[in-house]
């Protein structure tokens, strides 16, 4: 049996197809409203930006706490304020010395475990605030508890970083004997 045979063949042009001047403008309409939409949100992002410091800051905290219970030795998180960074480092004696004292990371600047929050994001975020005892040092001992200083064994009362722009200022918080941090908004939409 043959197949049956539309009017239309192979070779028949088919017309072109274009778009309407009005079909264009409906176009750019939605994309301009679309646009209008989206713009504000771009502008708001400043909490988003201040967060990806935050995270970092938690992040270096907690691990600092768990190489101290891993290799059973002291480590420290020491803050520079004016510096807007801080470092993770192990504790070997009275003296802490930030940079000299810097723990191992790999891809870091001279393989020092120095962040500067400059680096973490292009937002301007900075260290507000520290507190860990009346310094801006925090020490974790053997178990991960955060202590006094770099000899004693007595339990320290914990402590706050603050971290943000003037617009959003989030709080990183660590819990005296058990070391948990946590995060709230101060600050900001």
């Amino acid at each position: 049996m043959r197949p049956i045979r539309h009017a239309r063949t192979a070779n028949a042009v088919s017309p072109l197809r274009s778009y309407t001047l009005i079909e264009l403008l409906v176009v750019v309409m939605v994309m301009g409203i679309a646009a209008a939409i989206v713009a504000p949100a771009i502008g708001g992002a400043d909490p988003l930006r201040v967060q990806t410091s935050v995270r970092a800051i938690a992040s270096d905290i907690m691990f600092a706490q768990s190489d101290a219970v891993a290799y059973q030795e002291r480590r420290a998180v020491v803050f520079d304020l004016e510096n807007n960074r801080y470092s993770v480092v192990e504790v070997l004696g009275n003296e802490i010395d930030p940079i000299a004292d810097a723990v191992f990371r790999v891809g870091a600047q001279d393989q020092r475990y120095v962040v500067e929050l400059s680096d973490l994001s292009d937002d301007g975020a900075r260290l507000l605030a520290v507190d860990f005892d009346e310094s801006s040092v925090l020490i974790f001992d053997e178990l991960g508890g955060p202590v006094l200083d770099a000899t004693s064994d007595e339990a320290g009362s914990g402590g706050f970083i603050d971290v943000g722009t003037e617009e959003t200022r989030f709080r990183v918080s660590v819990e005296p004997y058990t070391g948990r941090v946590t995060v709230i908004r101060l600050t900001g939409e």
